[in-house]
C-alpha cells in the first residue's frame, strides 16, 4: 500500500523546499521529491547570487511577497547561523523608463518607486550626476539616466537558501525523496496518487513546483503558457577594487540604451569577480537535454555589448561561466493554477527571470493553501484567467 500524505511536493528548488519548510511549521505530513538531490545545478537556481529588492518594478502586487520572503530568509539565517541575505543595496538604472520595458514591464522605475513609498520602503531617485557620485564604478552614464535605489536591497545566496529550507523542513511526517523520477499522478476519489521511478506515493494535495520540467509534466492549457529559455552567467576578474568597496557595491539592473535588448545585471564582487548577465527569451531550450556550456565568444559579446565602458576596474576576460534555466510565461508573470481537472494538484511556475526573490513566500503561499490554512498573500493574481490568456494571443 501506498504511503499517505496530506501534501507531496514535487520539485525542490526554490520554491518546493520553502513550500516543504512550511508545510513542516504547519505540522503536516508532508513528501518533498525531486528528481536530483538539490541544490544542484540543472535548473534555475543556482550560480551563487540571485538579486533581491524590496520595492518591485514589475507591479506592486509583488512587493508582500518579496517582504514576507526577507523575514523567511531571516528565520532560516538565525535558525541556523548562516548569511543567506546579504543587503549591499539595489540600483535599477533607465534611460527612457516609459519607453523601455524589463521584465515586460513599462515604467520599471516608477513602478518600483510607487511600491517603495506605498510600503514604507527607504529608497532614494537619483539622476546621472548623483548617480556617478554615489556610485564610481559605473562609467559611460549618458547624462539622461534616471535611477531607482534601494539601500535595503541586494542578493540572496540561492544554493544555501534551498539548502537551508530543505534542512529546517526535516522532522518527523516529513519525508524526502531524492533522485527520484516522477512518472504519473493519477487522481483517485482518496487521494492522488504519485507513481516514481522508486516507489509509489499518496497524497490529499500535490504542489507541482518543477520549474522547466513543467513544460512536459503540467497538462496542455499550462504547458503550452511556458517557455524554457538558456540563459548565461559570467564572471570578471576585478582590477581595481578602490571603487567596489563594501557600502559602494550594490547589485544592479542597467538599461543602458533605449530599447529592452540593451540592458544588463551584475553583482558586486565575490571572490575577486564580479557576476554579470543578460536575460534572453528569444531562443527555446529542452530541460532534458544537457545545455550548450557557454562560449568565449558568447562572454566576448557580453563584455562588448554590455559592460565595456561602463564597469570600471573590471577586466575583459571571463573567468567563470556558468548556464540556467528560466522558465518564462508571454507577459512575464508568474503562473499559479490548479489542474483544470482537479483542484487537488497545484501547477508553480514561471518565474520569468525574477522568481528567487519571492520564492519562499510563494512556497509558504502555496503550502498554507494546500492544507486551507489562512494566509496573507495574494495568489489570485497569478491564476492561468481565460481573459490572460486571452490578453497573450491577442
Amino acid at each position: 500500500m501506498a504511503k499517505g500524505y496530506d501534501v507531496a511536493v514535487v520539485g525542490l528548488g526554490a520554491v518546493g523546499s520553502a513550500a516543504l519548510y512550511a508545510l513542516s511549521k504547519l505540522g503536516a505530513r508532508a513528501i518533498g521529491i525531486d528528481q536530483f538531490a538539490p541544490p544542484h545545478d540543472r535548473g534555475s537556481s543556482h550560480g551563487d547570487t540571485r538579486i533581491t529588492r524590496q520595492a518591485i518594478g514589475e507591479g506592486v502586487e509583488y512587493t508582500p511577497f518579496a517582504l514576507r520572503t526577507n523575514a523567511i530568509i531571516e528565520e532560516a539565517e538565525a535558525a541556523l547561523g548562516i548569511e543567506l541575505l546579504v543587503r549591499c543595496g539595489f540600483v535599477f538604472i533607465t534611460r527612457d523608463d516609459l519607453g523601455t520595458a524589463h521584465h515586460g514591464r513599462f515604467g520599471f522605475l516608477a513602478e518600483a518607486s510607487r511600491a517603495a513609498m506605498n510600503h514604507g520602503v527607504p529608497h532614494e531617485l537619483l539622476d546621472a550626476e548623483e548617480l556617478r557620485r554615489q556610485f564610481p564604478q559605473f562609467h559611460g552614464l549618458a547624462g539622461d539616466e534616471r535611477a531607482y535605489y534601494e539601500p535595503g536591497g541586494g542578493y540572496l545566496r540561492p544554493e544555501q537558501s534551498i539548502d537551508a529550507m530543505l534542512q529546517l523542513a526535516r522532522r518527523p511526517g516529513v519525508d524526502l525523496a531524492l533522485n527520484t523520477k516522477l512518472l504519473s499522478l493519477a487522481l483517485t476519489p482518496t487521494g492522488v496518487v504519485i507513481k516514481t521511478d522508486r516507489d509509489t506515493y499518496c497524497a490529499d494535495q500535490v504542489i507541482m513546483c518543477t520549474g522547466a520540467w513543467l513544460t512536459r509534466l503540467a497538462p496542455p492549457p499550462i504547458a503550452r503558457a511556458l517557455t524554457v529559455h538558456r540563459q548565461v552567467l559570467h564572471w570578471f576578474s576585478v582590477d581595481d577594487s578602490s571603487c567596489w568597496r563594501p557600502g559602494r557595491s550594490p547589485t544592479y539592473i542597467w538599461v543602458h540604451g533605449l530599447n529592452s535588448a540593451e540592458q544588463f545585471y551584475g553583482f558586486p564582487p565575490l571572490d575577486g569577480a564580479v557576476k554579470i548577465a543578460t536575460e534572453q527569451y528569444h531562443v527555446e531550450c529542452d530541460p532534458n537535454e544537457n545545455m550548450d556550456a557557454p562560449s568565449v565568444e558568447e562572454s566576448k559579446m557580453m563584455w562588448h555589448e554590455h559592460a565595456a565602458g561602463r564597469l570600471h576596474g573590471v577586466a575583459p576576460a571571463a573567468v567563470r561561466t556558468a548556464t540556467c534555466m528560466y522558465t518564462a510565461s508571454p507577459d512575464r508573470r508568474f503562473v499559479i493554477a490548479p489542474d483544470p481537472n482537479d483542484a487537488r494538484v497545484l501547477y508553480v511556475s514561471a518565474c520569468s527571470g525574477h522568481g528567487f526573490k519571492h520564492a519562499a513566500a510563494v512556497g509558504e503561499a502555496v503550502a498554507h493553501r494546500a492544507l486551507g490554512a489562512a494566509t496573507g498573500l495574494d495568489l489570485s493574481t497569478f491564476a492561468l484567467s481565460p481573459e490572460r490568456i486571452e490578453r497573450w494571443y491577442a
